[in-house]
């Protein structure tokens, strides 16, 4: 009995050492089908069926050794695709129109000075050490706010976004309201597009001015907008072509649009990169330095 226990024992033994190659192969072909996007379950399921026919003529207790092992190999391949996808996204992309003060936050942000900034015609990027215990990095990325340019930089960084900060002149909100729309339409449809959606912040920015319109009444005005928008565009007639996607729809089809029913969280906050008390002054970005430092 106890002779034909370890033969059995040594039969398994040997039973697994021969399959680990193709074990071992499974394994190689399967992390290099994710880096390309496909499906678990599909690819998998006539090695899966073959082995399992093997081992069960050989030993079922090995079947069982096998399948688990095959199970944690499999969550950690899955586990650090989407780790390393994720991570690779470390830009915060500031955006917005003209003179809303994109560049003057980017400065404040990385110096917490105050600096005379000028109309951008290209990007600016710099490496931001958040504020926190992990003592993570962004990369801050201030593109141009001029109508000629913004969609073709947008276009550009998209797909490295980590966030969006959509900059908003608070003083001067309530005459380009409709050009911070139609802006801001077509940035919450590019992130909507993308595979992994970025975190997304609305920035209301020159607080300091007495005109300047609080976060509230901005998130109400641009809802409005974004409803009129939503429904001029759709009315619109097609240019697809039968080949092309359906375009994005911002919100719920047949319901007043709100920010809520998008399938990004878009949150907002106030905030003055030039200070209360003129250029020297120190500027309110405590509430964005929080924001950066949760989303990094």
């Amino acid at each position: 009995m106890l002779r034909s226990g370890r033969l059995r024992r040594a039969q398994g033994h040997v039973a697994f050492a021969a399959l680990e190659p193709r074990i071992s192969a499974m394994a190689s072909a399967e992390s290099r089908r994710m880096g390309n996007g496909g499906s678990v379950g599909g690819a998998f399921q006539p090695y899966l069926d073959s082995l399992r026919q093997e081992l069960q003529q050989r030993d079922p207790t090995l079947l069982s050794i096998v399948v688990a092992l095959l199970a944690v190999l499999l969550t950690l391949v899955f586990w650090k695709f989407i780790r390393s996808r994720r991570s690779s996204q470390r830009a915060v992309l500031l955006v917005g129109l003209c003179d809303s003060g994109k560049t003057l936050l980017f400065v404040r942000l990385l110096t917490g000075l105050y600096r005379d900034t000028q109309t951008s015609i290209t990007d600016s990027s710099a490496l931001y050490r958040v504020n926190n215990t992990r003592g993570a990095s962004l990369t801050l990325i201030d593109l141009p706010g001029h109508e000629s340019l913004r969609l073709q930089f947008l276009e550009r960084f998209k797909a490295s976004a980590r966030a969006v900060v959509f900059v908003v002149d608070s003083a001067a909100f309530q005459r380009e309201v409709k050009d911070v729309a139609e802006f801001l339409y077509q940035v919450l449809i590019d992130s909507m597009s993308l595979k992994n959606t970025p975190s997304f912040l609305i920035a209301c920015n020159k607080q300091d001015i007495t005109m300047a319109k609080s976060a509230k009444l901005i998130q109400q005005q641009l809802e409005k907008e974004l409803n009129t928008l939503r429904v001029t565009r759709s009315a619109a007639p097609s240019t697809l072509d039968s080949s092309s996607t359906a375009p994005v729809q911002l919100g719920k089809k047949g319901k007043e649009f709100e920010f809520s029913q998008l399938p990004l969280k878009v949150e907002f906050l106030e905030c003055s990169a030039k200070g209360g008390r003129g250029d020297a002054g120190s500027a309110d970005i405590r509430d964005l330095e929080k924001w950066l430092a949760k989303i990094a």
